[in-house]
């Protein structure tokens, strides 16, 4: 019995199963059905995945509950919407039913979108941001800032993460000193929430890292939902320590964004925002180093000069000693000049003394002797009455001014005597020196002033001595 044919029609064509079709022939067959089929329909859902792409063409996921279709609206459609669409957003969307040839994606063309209200998801996220926000969750004020010097991070992130692996290249490549402790926790499902705050108060409890990051890569809004999760954030604002955002990319944002201390845009920059550049470190290092060698060359310079300078200041005991022997003469030869200068003033001193004295012993003997001849003369004439008693008050009187005048005379004298005592050259010579005199009475005051056999005289406190040189010995 022969096998009967299946036979279908595509269009105007009609193939046979035993005709082999290529996947862009089926691709096309598929999309003319798809089209034929539907042609223009109105569909209403949320927005998700919402990408503009730098030729202008939106490239958008529309889901509802339980089912999602991709969707593309091309530049020239895009350009008459009159609002910016946004994640979470409601819209109603005419669009045709199409297969994208190279992969086979079924997908909407959509030609006009409007908004027909905000999405459930959007929605309970911009309350809750809302409720947060009153309550101060988000105030710089009570954020921390980042320790200066980081030893130890603590990530909070999936062990089978992407970001985990950049996170942990960035460490390695910018700062391999840097001790890393991974809290495992899941990022995404229903029970991500509850593992992230495990994560954290396992991290806070156990004190062991200087910061902490929190980390996941990028994903649809739904999928960094366990990031809004009210309970997540209320721990992260009670954490004790330093905590660093990185989930999503750049233009991702979640609440624990908001909360963290400091918000990163992606996992890797939150990496590079804890760790030092290590070539950066080592310039500064090489640098520091440089300085610290200029400035030990530039202190043993120093101190080499002063050592130079102590050194042409040092002198030997040898040359200490010689030049304490030249002041010493030096001393002796001015000693001797002044003896030699000084030794007539005494002389003349007296002289000058004697004669003073006499003169004023003379004054006193005339001005008595004057006095006494008038008292003479007044005894010889006879007094009686009030006269008589005068020149009576008056011999006393004169006899008292006598005894006054001899007694200051007296204490001159010894005053005078004092003084010639104290600057007498006899008084040097009963300390041990001498008065060195040729034959001629010239005073020698050098050794060069002697000859060997010269005859001296030697003036002693209590004597002389008759010498005669036997050698000359310069000092």
């Amino acid at each position: 019995m022969k096998q009967q044919e299946s036979v279908f029609t595509a269009g105007s064509k009609a193939f046979t199963a035993e005709q082999a079709l290529t996947v862009g022939q089926l691709n096309r067959m598929a999309g003319r059905v798809l089209q034929d089929t539907f042609g223009v329909v109105k569909v209403v859902g949320e927005l998700s995945n919402f990408t503009r792409a730098a030729s202008g063409h939106w490239y958008f996921t529309l889901k509802d509950a339980g089912a999602a279709v991709r969707a593309v609206m091309f530049r020239s459609a895009a350009a008459r919407v009159d609002f910016r669409p946004r994640e979470g957003d409601q819209v109603e969307v005419l669009a045709r039913v199409s297969l994208y040839e190279a992969r086979g994606d079924f997908q909407l063309g959509v030609e006009r979108m409007q908004l027909a209200g905000a999405g459930d998801v959007w929605q309970r996220f911009a309350r809750l941001k809302a409720l947060l926000q009153a309550e101060g969750l988000f105030d710089a004020g009570r954020k921390q800032l980042l320790p200066p010097d980081i030893h130890t991070v603590g990530i909070v992130s999936s062990l089978k993460a992407a970001a985990l692996q950049d996170v942990l290249t960035t460490l390695r490549r910018r700062a391999p000193q840097l001790r890393v402790i991974i809290y495992p926790a899941a990022v995404q499902g229903q029970q991500a929430p509850a593992e992230l705050i495990a994560a954290i108060g396992a991290a806070e409890s156990r004190q062991e890292c200087d910061v902490l990051l929190v980390v996941r890569g990028g994903g649809s809004f739904e999928d960094l939902d366990a990031f809004n999760h009210e309970g997540l954030v209320r721990r992260l604002a009670g954490c004790s320590l330093p905590v660093v955002s990185g989930v999503g990319h750049e233009s991702d944002f979640t609440l624990t964004d908001f909360v963290a201390d400091v918000r990163a845009p992606t996992p890797t920059a939150a990496a590079e925002l804890v760790s030092p550049d290590r070539r950066q470190a080592l310039q500064q290092l090489a640098h520091r180093g440089h300085r610290l060698a200029a400035g030990m060359q530039h202190q043993l310079e120093r101190l080499a000069q002063r050592l130079d300078m102590a050194e042409r200041l040092l002198r030997s005991p040898g040359q200490q000693l010689q030049v304490r022997h030249q002041r010493l003469a030096q001393l002796a030869g001015r000693l001797s000049q002044a003896m030699t200068c000084r030794l007539p003033s005494p002389q003349q001193r007296l002289e000058r003394q004697t004669e003073r004295l006499q003169r004023s012993m003379t004054t006193c003997l005339a001005d008595s002797r004057n006095r006494l001849q008038r008292g003479e003369t007044l005894l010889r004439a006879p007094q009686t009455g009030p006269a008589a008693f005068r020149l009576q008050r008056a011999e006393e009187r004169l006899a008292q001014a006598s005894g006054l005048n001899w007694q200051r005379a007296a204490q001159r004298l010894d005053r005078a005597e004092t003084s010639l005592g104290l600057i007498s050259p006899l008084a040097v010579l009963g300390r041990g020196y001498a008065i060195v005199r040729d034959e001629n009475g010239r005073l020698l005051a050098s050794a060069a002033d002697a000859a060997t056999g010269q005859p001296l005289d030697v003036q002693l406190r209590d004597g002389r001595l008759a010498v005669t040189v036997d050698a000359v010995r310069p000092a």
